[in-house]
């Protein structure tokens, strides 16, 4: 199976299903925080670095040999699908403030982008690509940076109330 088809699935959930869920969702989803300095330069290398991960992924192929590579693979990709639809979920609800801390955003800031490494990571196994996973360490150094933009963002928004958030709730976990 050609590695390009497990976007499938997850491109499916991150915008299908967030769209089904909600149009506000969906834009907001879209949207990046404002960004400063270096984080402009993240920003670019994060989008670069996820279509090349997509373009490499047509490069090679995942052979069901039901190895433990595979079922090691598999069990991180199918968590990372699972753990993106859980993100979708609560992010298309979130309060009146447009706050999220109920559901997954309880143990993580950044459910999402925590699904994205976990579901990618599973892909570069299953298609045994170590550019694959290269690309996959550049997406995630770069998301990192985007995601100090959106912390930011969230300060100014929503104050004291995020800055709590923050003190209870890691980054990633």
């Amino acid at each position: 199976m050609i590695g390009f088809l497990f976007f499938l699935p997850f491109l499916l959930i991150r915008f299908g299903v967030l769209s089904l869920l909600s149009k506000t969702a969906l834009q907001r989803a879209a949207a990046f925080a404002p960004l400063e300095g270096k984080e402009r330069i993240a920003y670019i290398i994060y989008q670069l670095s996820n279509l090349a991960l997509l373009v490499v992924s047509c490069f090679y192929s995942c052979n069901f040999d039901f190895s433990w590579h595979f079922y090691l693979g598999f069990v991180l990709y199918s968590l990372g699908l699972a753990l993106c639809a859980c993100s979708v979920l609560y992010f298309a609800y979130p309060d009146k403030k447009g706050f999220n801390d109920r559901g997954v955003y309880r143990f993580s800031r950044n459910p999402m982008y925590v699904s994205y490494f976990i579901c990618f990571l599973g892909i570069s196994i299953l298609i045994k690509s170590w550019l694959f996973f290269f690309l996959l360490l550049i997406f995630q150094i770069s998301a990192h940076w985007i995601i100090r933009s959106e912390e930011r963002w969230c300060l100014q928004q929503f104050g004291k109330a995020y800055q709590d958030y923050q003190e209870r709730v890691g980054r990633y976990i």
